[in-house]
């Protein structure tokens, strides 16, 4: 896509990528460059530097927040959060409760797309990092202490509520799930063209092997975590780029080690803050006896107003590095090293067309096995022997609801039903409503075989007068939500049927009608000598069985209404 004259959001814009590729951006003219970042203060200053460095005529506007969380929580850090149990509560719910308007709304990334509408989002978070350094790890340890104590007394902690509430908002994939669900839903509402995700391999391209671990135990089971959320978004995002009306989806992994931002001597920074100084001279050693603390406030003097200060690198989202440490990291045979400025280079031109080979996306594409010819051809018998046998045993072969969801398989016996009562698509389209209704509640109430099918793979049968149920001990809709009964009102009742009811209210056939409708306009549509490829459904694929093809028709109403097509091969 052209980027001149388009509103381009960079999310982690302040950051070392992000900066190469507004850089890079900028000099393509868009209408509007939005730096987005996770402080106020950090992307004011990267749009001041933007506009210093290269005096640009394009709008740059700063903008900031936490996008993985609810608009209400910005502000509170990682742990002021789970200190909160009003907070710990509302993370909950929008992690792992049904995704809902009230979630999207308050979601800040939600918000943040809606307001600025992006033409094209540039997506330099380092996701993997913010969702697996919360560390599940540390809170099995705080649940493990409060389940043994439970076992020994047979009472429960006063903090145990907490931990478990605590463990519930580290969960890894489930909010991995409701990020990527937001940021496709947000960017679908706006029409956005072209999302672009820097990904990471989580080990700079290294193996299992890797020897540097931010400090943990080796192998890290929390880098391992890292590494485990980057494949999962990747094939997220790889789903998301077989979706129609997503934008456009690519994705670039750098797999070494991304420097750098600067190189200077100054204070050395751990999570913000300067090291303090501590010392033990050696007449003060610690005695190795009975246990060893892991913490201990009198065991070092702390030499007051001195902090570790030395010559480092800043690698970004990395962190700093002294001298040895870079040396030894980029060495050969280490992590190496690549630049921000080649990221950013690959990442442009990909975006305007080009082709790097770098484009994760693309090699998904490439490397998997799709729909084949044999298959194809082989189809058709397959479909032949199970057509052949449900004539010998006299039997319905619809829906097992295996398949899923309960809406498929109810789709499949409403046009089964409507099959056994009117044979072809032309006598459902010209058949009124009512009459419709009337035969399909005949056929149900004489046919206790079919009946009996439908309710004991768990969809009820709403009848006709909309006040009835006819249904076996188990029913799939609803669901589950953390209770066994649910009240019944007219919009829940309306919701059901949608989902998994089995529907023979006069509005249900008029929706049936309705289809059979367009169905026809779309034959109608085609020229009666029109003998091309142009057509995947012509008159042949429709008409030639003479009796309604169920499948058929669920699978048009699959493309159509459910939006459910597939993109590619």
């Amino acid at each position: 896509m052209e980027i001149m004259n388009k509103r381009v959001l960079v999310l982690g814009g302040a950051g070392l990528v992000g900066m190469a590729i507004c850089r890079k951006v900028l000099k393509e003219n868009p209408d509007e460059l939005i730096v987005a970042s996770l402080s106020e203060a950090e992307s004011v200053e990267a749009c001041g530097v933007l506009r210093d460095e290269l005096q640009p005529d394009t709008i740059i506007t700063p903008a900031w927040g936490d996008i993985f969380l609810p608009e209400s929580l910005q502000g509170m850090s990682r742990r002021e959060l789970m200190e909160s149990a009003d907070a710990r509560q509302r993370l909950i719910d929008d992690i792992l409760g049904e995704l809902s308007e009230e979630v999207l709304g308050r979601s800040h990334l939600y918000q943040l797309i809606r307001r600025f509408r992006p033409h094209l989002v540039v997506d330099c978070i380092n996701s993997a990092t913010a969702v697996a350094y919360q560390d599940i790890f540390s809170s099995y340890f705080h649940l493990k202490s409060d389940l043994a104590s439970i076992r020994e007394t047979g009472k429960m902690p006063g903090n145990f509520l907490g931990d478990v509430e605590k463990m519930l908002c580290t969960l890894y994939v489930p909010q991995l799930i409701r990020h990527v669900q937001i940021l496709y839903e947000a960017m679908r509402r706006v029409r956005t063209e072209f999302y672009f995700k820097i990904g990471t391999s989580g080990t700079g391209g290294m193996g299992l092997n890797i020897p540097y671990t931010h400090s943990e135990e080796k192998p890290s089971r929390v880098l391992l975590s890292k590494s485990s959320i980057a494949g999962a978004h990747t094939m997220l995002l790889f789903l998301m780029a077989r979706t129609p009306d997503a934008p456009i989806t690519k994705e670039i992994k750098p797999t070494a080690a991304i420097a750098w931002k600067k190189i200077a001597y100054g204070p050395v920074r751990k999570g913000g803050k300067p090291i303090e100084l501590y010392d033990c001279p050696p007449e003060n050693a610690v005695a190795l006896e009975g246990k060893l603390p892991l913490h201990a406030e009198d065991v070092a003097q702390k030499l007051e107003g001195e902090v570790f200060k030395s010559v480092y690198i800043d690698t970004g989202e990395n962190g700093i590095f002294s001298q040895a440490e870079f040396a030894a990291i980029s060495s050969t045979g280490q992590m190496e090293v690549i630049t921000p400025e080649e990221i950013a280079r690959n990442v442009v031109y990909e975006i305007k067309g080009g082709n790097t080979g770098h484009d994760i996306i693309n090699a998904l594409d490439n490397a998997t096995m799709g729909p084949t010819y044999r298959a194809g051809l082989l189809r058709q018998r397959a479909l032949k022997i199970m057509q052949d046998l449900v004539e010998k045993h006299q039997c319905d072969s619809v829906a097992f609801e295996l398949l899923g969801p309960p809406r498929l398989s109810k789709l499949l016996y409403e046009a089964h039903l409507l099959k056994l009562g009117f044979k072809t698509m032309e006598a459902v389209r010209d058949a009124e409503p009512e009459e419709l209704v009337r035969v399909l509640e005949k056929t149900i109430t004489g046919n206790k075989k079919l009946r009996s099918e439908i309710i004991s793979i768990g969809l009820p049968i709403l009848m006709p007068d909309g006040k009835r149920i006819l249904r076996g001990p188990v029913i799939k809709i609803p669901p589950f939500r953390g209770t066994d009964e649910m009240e019944i009102t007219e919009e829940a009742v309306e919701r059901w049927a949608y989902d998994g009811w089995v529907d023979l209210r006069k509005e249900n056939m008029q929706i049936w009608k309705k289809r059979m409708l367009e169905i026809f306009e779309e034959l109608n549509a085609i020229p009666e000598n029109d003998t091309s490829s142009q057509f995947d459904r012509e008159r042949t694929y429709w008409l030639d069985e003479g009796e309604i093809n169920v499948g058929k028709v669920v699978g048009w109403i699959l493309d159509h209404e459910e939006k459910g097509a597939r993109m590619k091969a």
